[in-house]
């Protein structure tokens, strides 16, 4: 072999490397999702609804997929904290985020977050919603909607609401513009709290995502009314707050999941439709009952739409209660 053999030999080679390279990382792109396990950050702590949930699909999807789906609880600053994490992680399908609705919809609404909720996340599917029931001590002498109204204009800043969360301040909030009653709201660090303050006759009445369903089975509690569009199966005879002539109030929560923006669609499709498949099987909705949970379900679409709206209709409510972000 020559001199010029060898020259051309040797301006080959990055171009053999270039095509070797190129070919690898075309392998790569083209592996099956998931190549690894995947992350599902839980911006609450340990034990909380959205954990036990994520704890509840983690596993199935592990089943699904084939590969390790594990939570990442990350907890902190009403969720903002995990949330924020999540929506700085490489959109690559790897990372994801099971939240509440609150990181999404009212923090942003009540406090500068790090994050944008709706250009930072790629939603992918509703997972369930969370309902509450309006309740009071059963020593007080109030029995339905107009009764309570009537107690709290008879005690004007005497009257007791006890809100164990941000967005239970706002539905106190809400209590007393809708009412037009001077309610005093008392604020708690949780919704075990506030149930043991209202079962102590702390305060007067809380609304309680039904954790406290056996204090009303056992009478220590009367429910007044269930914040969501129908009755609840938990409570079939206790009125909706718009059947007791309050319109506009509903707890309005929910979990769902979601990837940080830019994940691939292809990807966000798969998700969505295999949470589907497992939000519809018997075991996890017999299950989500014991957690007074509602499975549900929906597209990224439809998600998306759910968090714009929500999020307009918190950022409303804390303009009018003069509640603005800090």
């Amino acid at each position: 072999m020559g001199p010029r053999f060898s020259i051309l030999r040797r301006a080959l080679r990055p171009l053999a490397l270039f095509a070797l390279l190129a070919q690898g990382s075309w392998t790569f792109a083209a592996e099956p999702y998931p190549a690894k396990p995947v992350r599902i950050v839980v911006p609450f702590g340990a034990g909380g609804s959205t954990d036990v949930l994520a704890r509840l699909v983690a596993p199935k999807l592990s089943e699904s997929f084939k590969q390790n789906f594990f939570v990442d609880s990350m907890p902190g600053a009403d969720g903002t904290i995990g949330t924020g994490a999540a929506a700085r992680a490489a959109p690559d399908g790897y990372t994801l985020l099971m939240t509440a609705a609150s990181p999404l919809t009212l923090a942003p609404a009540l406090q500068k977050v790090p994050y944008d909720p709706v250009k930072d996340f790629a939603p992918i599917s509703l997972m369930v919603n969370l309902n509450g029931v309006l309740v009071v001590n059963a020593a007080l002498p109030v029995r339905t909607m107009q009764d309570f109204a009537s107690e709290a204009r008879s005690r004007p800043g005497r009257f007791s609401f006890g809100a164990g969360t941000s967005l239970l301040r706002l539905i106190g909030e809400q209590l007393k513009q809708a009412l037009q009653a001077d309610l005093t709201v008392v604020p708690y660090k949780g919704t075990g709290p506030q149930l043991n303050a209202v079962l102590a006759g702390e305060v007067d009445a809380v609304v309680d995502p039904f954790v406290g369903i056996s204090h009303i089975k056992a009478g220590k509690l009367r429910p007044l009314a269930v914040l969501q569009s129908s009755r609840s199966p938990l409570l079939p005879d206790v009125p909706t707050l718009e059947e007791s002539g309050i319109k506009g109030i509903t707890l309005g929560s929910w979990t769902a999941l979601l990837a940080p923006a830019g994940t691939p669609p292809e990807i966000v499709a798969r998700l969505s439709a295999e949470v589907a498949r497992i939000m519809s099987l018997p075991e996890v909705r017999e299950r989500l009952v014991t957690l007074y949970q509602e499975p549900a379900g929906s597209t990224p679409a439809e998600l998306a739409a759910t968090v714009e709206s929500d999020l307009a209709k918190w950022r409303r409510i804390a303009k009018d209660s003069n509640l603005q972000p800090n």
